[in-house]
């Protein structure tokens, strides 16, 4: 049947209509989908195992949700998402403030205008859409904006008096009733704003300005929180989080692959981004590698976390740093090459937090270290272990054959190699070509690939090499510098090899 059709409390009546509570809808809707094996939460990758299981058995148990993370793990998208279980539409009665349900009225409006016009009570019909509340707690939020407050203006124009419950504007809660109402980052609320939602948590009781209200709003809260909260800035009240029946601890992507998803999900690429540039399955590998190293790095403060809006920036950075060189050329299509990384550098050291130590290297240079670090670890899924072949030996030593000699020995017989930023593709493949021995090594591993996809490897091989300390790389103004490692060590003198000074002017 079509409800929306109905437009009166009394053909609501004697319609098949059922009104049930909010978190009734979550509940009965959630097992529809558990029982067609839908996804509660589309695109929301890496929790199907942790997060999404133990926020279903919240949904299950009609509990309020706090979700405990550091940031960018998907708090937020995951209550905003809970409205696609709520039922597509419910009746309200027409011009209520507070969503007010035609069969069981709240507010003084709605029970006045019930009263008064019984069965021929107009209501309208409220979308899940519109069920949604969100409000990002901050030391200036008052209990005014959550719950209310008497409105002078209301009082005079209506000419009622001041104890009249007619001249109440209701906050931003008592407005999301019968829906879903999120406070992002709750320990930033004010110990005395939280304690004021105890009540409504529990009894349902509303007291604003000296009224005190018995209103059992119909509402699902959700709750934010980032652990460095509860030491830096403030704390959840005792009694508030004991009224928060279900607390779910949130995570980074366990997994590359996973991080892989979400990227390419989120990432915002243009149009004409796609058709232009191609981005490698190594180079996003390489990318998320970043993230990894970062909440692992000694030099990030790991209490603040490292997003995923990390890699989604640097992945748009890391197209748009191959579009501007492309335009540069004149090339109509190009690809992704390691040396593009320096574009994405800017993307890092905006969204990681730095301890004191990190501080004193600078964020560039931590920057550049992360991306150093991500090279290595992923080169050694990809060609041997040059850790390896480092000590020799003499029993194996035909076995254990340095698959690299040819590419060092080019570089020690004084040879070196500019790779320039904003070099045409054609010229940075002949370029790589006249190394001994890289085309050889991508060729043995990587047959049956084309010219850009073997340059791109070779390229890899020289950047993993270095990062292995088998040969030298110094980042210099618009351009990577390989040489041998020897010359360059006796060249720096007591500066040690990779770990050079990097300032913002090395970038631009």
């Amino acid at each position: 049947m079509n409800f929306k059709n109905i437009k009166t409390f009394g053909e609501l009546k004697s319609s098949d209509f059922k009104p049930r509570s909010v978190k009734e809808e979550l509940r009965e809707n959630l097992i529809k989908k558990i029982g067609r094996k839908e996804p509660a939460f589309p695109g929301v990758i890496g929790y199907e195992d942790s997060v999404i299981p133990d926020t279903e058995r919240a949904l299950l148990s009609r509990h309020n949700i706090l979700f405990l993370g550091l940031r960018g793990q998907a708090k937020t998208r995951m209550a905003r998402q809970m409205t696609e279980l709520l039922d597509e539409y419910i009746p309200v009665v027409a011009g209520s403030e507070v969503n007010d349900d035609p069969f069981n009225p709240l507010s003084k409006y709605a029970i006045d205008l019930k009263n008064e016009m019984g069965d021929n009570l107009p209501i309208e019909w409220l979308h899940r859409s519109e069920r949604y509340g969100e409000k990002l707690a901050t030391p200036d939020v008052s209990v005014a904006d959550l719950i209310g407050d008497i409105d002078p203006i209301k009082a005079a124009n209506l000419k009622l008096s001041y104890a009249d419950e007619g001249v109440i504007h209701y906050g931003i809660i008592p407005r999301s009733n019968r829906g879903i109402f999120v406070i992002n980052e709750l320990p930033d609320l004010q110990a005395r704003i939280q304690v004021s939602l105890f009540n409504i948590l529990e009894e349902g009781d509303l007291q604003i300005r000296g009224f005190k209200l018995r209103l059992p709003l119909d509402i699902m809260f959700v709750f934010t929180a980032n652990p460095e909260d509860y030491t830096n800035r403030g704390a959840i009240v005792t009694p508030l989080k004991d009224r928060i029946e279900s607390q779910i601890l949130t995570h980074y992507p366990n997994s590359i692959e996973n991080a892989l998803f979400i990227t390419e999900q989120e990432a915002e690429i243009h149009e004409a981004q796609l058709k232009k540039i191609k981005i490698s399955d190594l180079v996003k590998r390489l990318i998320e590698q970043v993230s990894f190293e970062a909440r692992n790095s000694e030099y990030v403060d790991k209490k603040s976390g490292v997003s995923a809006r990390l890699t989604i920036a640097a992945y748009e950075n890391a197209v748009s740093a191959a579009e501007r060189r492309a335009i540069i050329n004149k090339e109509k299509s190009t690809q992704v090459w390691i040396s593009d990384f320096t574009g994405i550098i800017p993307a890092i050291t905006g969204k990681i937090e730095l301890v004191y130590e990190g501080e004193q290297e600078g964020p560039y240079q931590v920057a550049y270290n992360l991306m150093e670090k991500a090279v290595r670890t992923q080169f050694v899924k990809y060609f041997p272990n040059p850790e390896t072949f480092k000590k020799k030996r003499s029993k194996d030593a035909t076995q254990n054959e340095n698959p690299y000699k040819a590419i060092i020995r080019w570089f020690d017989a004084g040879n070196h190699l500019n790779i320039f930023f904003d070099l045409r593709d054609e010229d940075k493949i002949q370029l790589l070509y006249k190394v001994d021995g890289l085309y050889g090594i991508v060729k043995k591993h990587y047959p049956g690939l084309d010219e850009k996809e073997n340059a791109l490897l070779m390229e890899f091989v020289l950047h993993g090499l270095a990062s292995f300390s088998l040969i030298s790389k110094k980042l210099a103004e618009g351009k990577f510098e390989f040489k041998d490692l020897m010359g360059s060590m006796l060249n720096l003198g007591n500066e040690s090899f990779g770990n050079e000074e990097l300032d913002e002017e090395d970038f631009n």
